[in-house]
């Protein structure tokens, strides 16, 4: 406890409390924008049921009326209850990082700068990422997987979380070796390993993912942190104790709710438009064990396919919608999680 009662923000109590508020905006957030996240993934991945759809705001909308038509609203959430088993542990553990790496890099407001607080972005987007990734994997294949993309040698089902594991633990154990132009070699080195470390398969994509969060995480944190530096008033001597040096009389002015969210929306903006090549070759390496059950997509291999299919305009696909999900989200994430930390006394 630090002399003015309160937690020390490397406290137990603090931590618990801060992952708790993260958490909340994380599920608060994702709830808001499911159906969009829903199609994005299915322009991203190059479903064939939906590229007829892709490439501007209102295919996402057709392509959201299609799914509501084929399976109603339940189809519109398809794969948000893996959504929220990942994103509740993600959130609160990348708001709860940042809090703490804030405070061992910039523990004053002197100390702040763009580099540290981009820095203390990254830092915490890679930890989260590292211990939440195949919950992420599991909630894309059920987003992507459509009657018309059934698993190999397997009838359509409706995803559920655990019939998706299965699949995913299961794919590729039954398969000739591929006759791509891929070495023979590697194939058979990939499948040796995916035998041998079935875990390994619920990991697909990761390295692409965990550097294209570096510029996510990293520019949405300095852009969050930037804007309120710039926008919120410093702290200043209550007008009843003039001049007075006591922290107890120094005030500031509390940023709205709709500034916290107007901040959020900006900083979702900028960090999209930064990350989202990294997102779509991510995608495309995460759907690989439906396309590709047999084998571990590299990234030169998924970036020369993308080039070869759509030119650079390919890693740009489904960014209108992107930005459709994104701003929203991030603005109502960043928003909640502030609230949530005053109501928790954070």
């Amino acid at each position: 406890m630090r002399s003015d009662g309160s937690d020390s923000k490397q406290s137990f109590h603090y931590i618990v409390r801060s992952g708790l508020a993260g958490g909340i905006a994380g599920c608060v957030a994702k709830t808001v924008v499911a159906p969009l996240d829903r199609v994005k993934i299915l322009f991203q991945a190059s479903n064939p049921e939906y590229q007829k759809y892709a490439g501007s705001w209102s295919g996402a909308f057709r392509a959201a009326g299609h799914i509501y038509k084929e399976n109603g609203a339940r189809g519109l959430l398809q794969g948000h209850s893996a959504t929220l088993l990942r994103i509740f542990p993600y959130a609160a553990i990348k708001f709860m990082a940042y809090d703490q790496v804030e405070h061992i890099l910039m523990p004053t407001p002197e100390s702040q700068t763009n580099v540290r607080r981009f820095s203390a972005g990254a830092m915490s987007g890679v930890i989260s990422v590292f211990f939440t990734y195949p919950l992420e994997l599991i909630r894309v294949r059920m987003a992507f997987l459509t009657r018309s993309s059934p698993p190999h040698g397997l009838p359509y089902e409706r995803p559920t979380f655990l019939r998706v594991m299965s699949y995913i633990y299961r794919e590729g154990a039954s398969l000739p070796p591929s006759s791509d132009s891929a070495p023979a070699s590697t194939s058979v080195s990939t499948r040796a390993l995916f035998t041998r470390f079935p875990i390994l398969k619920f990991y697909r994509g990761f390295s692409v993912t965990v550097v294209g969060m570096v510029p996510y995480a990293g520019t949405s944190f300095l852009t969050w942190g930037f804007l309120r530096s710039q926008l919120i008033p410093p702290p200043s001597p209550s007008p009843d104790k003039p001049g007075s040096s006591d922290v107890s009389h120094i005030s500031r002015a509390r940023p709205t709710p709709l500034a916290d969210l107007a901040i959020g929306a900006v900083s979702g903006a900028i960090a999209q438009t930064a990350s989202y090549p990294f997102e779509v070759v991510r995608r495309r390496m995460q759907v690989g064990g439906v396309t590709r059950p047999d084998r571990w997509l590299r990234w030169g291999e998924t970036a020369q396919a993308i080039w070869g299919a759509r030119g650079w305009r390919g890693f740009y696909v489904g960014l209108s919608i992107g930005y459709l999900k994104v701003v929203p989200m991030t603005a109502v994430s960043y928003a909640v999680w502030q609230w949530g930390k005053r109501v928790l006394g954070v």
